[in-house]
């Protein structure tokens, strides 16, 4: 009589515990997240805005499952958006813009099958975080 309901506590222990964890309990990264933590080695993120200035759309880089990037000067602009889970590289981004020379938060990104051209999902954006080398101290 109580070994469905011990079978069942284990059960639930069991889907409580994380799902990619290591010896030390912390949870492994995505091959998109180790991705975009080399990109971003020794750099520090700023204050985030809801807009970058962009030259095309041709420079975004999409990672897979993590975010968007937008590489201008020495500054990394990382927007991990709403819905991470639909930045997929084998997807063309659609996006329409609402001010023509900056991309914002705001405006709407859809995507679609590299062949074929069909709809399958969209991308909600988030703000944009600068990362930047540290300037280093003692320089004058």
């Amino acid at each position: 009589m109580f070994k469905p309901l011990i079978a069942a506590s284990a059960a639930l222990t069991l889907l409580a515990a994380p799902a990619f964890a290591d010896d030390h309990g912390e949870a492994e990264m995505t091959k998109g997240e180790a991705k975009l933590a080399r990109m971003l080695e020794g750099r520090v993120a700023g204050e985030p805005e809801n807009c970058i200035r962009t030259f095309g759309s041709r420079n975004i880089q999409q990672i897979d499952g993590t975010a968007l990037v937008y590489k201008s000067g020495n500054t990394i602009w990382v927007n991990y958006t709403r819905s991470p889970d639909q930045i997929d590289s084998d997807e063309i981004m659609v996006i329409k813009r609402f001010d023509g020379s900056s991309l914002c938060r705001t405006d709407q990104i859809t995507l679609r099958e590299r062949f074929g051209g069909f709809f399958s999902g969209v991308i909600f954006l988030d703000d944009f975080i600068p990362y930047r080398v540290p300037e280093s101290e003692g320089e004058g």
